[in-house]
């Protein structure tokens, strides 16, 4: 019978290389569009560095290698399963969002030419779904990886780039867009519907 180890290492996998699929075909649209604002040099690329490394680099070496054994625990079906629940979660809505910008999507700070303000769909409630995607993959992360390193890395690593990124984020559609992201952003919720 396989381990839970080793059935959560194959389900992070794949929910990777899931995550990857999805966002592929955005990414290649969304590269073809041309820049009026681009924020990604300097810190904004430390910031994806540092999140990738902790929802990348430290879980893959953990899954491929075993290196960090000494901060594994006893794995556990129960956490197992709410990992694939949240990965699911995650994977649905980040398909949402990608939907939803369409070519207005970027990995970073930037914004397109004729960059139209979406507020409908799964922007409706939330003005950062994609950031609730990432959460909830990290969150995802953190379940199935039964590592406090390999498994925690991608919440300080996201979390990194989150708390220090939402608010130039939100400063610069405000420029972009004034009074309507203002409205916009007085009747929606960031990431999390009723909390924050």
């Amino acid at each position: 019978m396989i381990s839970l180890v080793v059935a959560g290492k194959a389900l992070w996998v794949l929910f990777i290389v899931a995550w990857y699929l999805l966002r592929r075909p955005f990414d290649r649209r969304a590269r073809r569009a041309k820049l009026t604002v681009d924020r990604r040099k300097g810190a904004d690329t430390i910031r994806l560095a540092i999140s990738l490394i902790g929802l990348g680099v430290i879980p893959a070496v953990y899954v491929a290698t075993g290196q960090l054994r000494i901060a594994s625990y006893t794995p556990s079906p129960i956490l197992l399963a709410l990992g694939v629940l949240t990965g699911l979660v995650a994977l649905a809505l980040f398909r949402l969002t990608h939907k939803a910008l369409g070519q207005m999507w970027s990995v970073s700070l930037q914004l397109k030419q004729d960059h139209k303000l979406i507020t409908t769909g799964i922007y409706k409630r939330l003005r950062h779904p994609m950031y609730s995607a990432f959460w909830l993959m990290a969150l995802t992360q953190a379940l199935l990886l039964p590592n406090y390193i390999a498994g925690l890395s991608g919440l300080a690593g996201f979390g990194f780039l989150f708390f220090l990124r939402i608010g130039a984020e939100e400063r610069m559609m405000e420029e972009a867009f004034g009074e309507d992201y203002r409205r916009y952003r007085a009747s929606t919720w960031r990431v999390l519907p009723f909390v924050y």
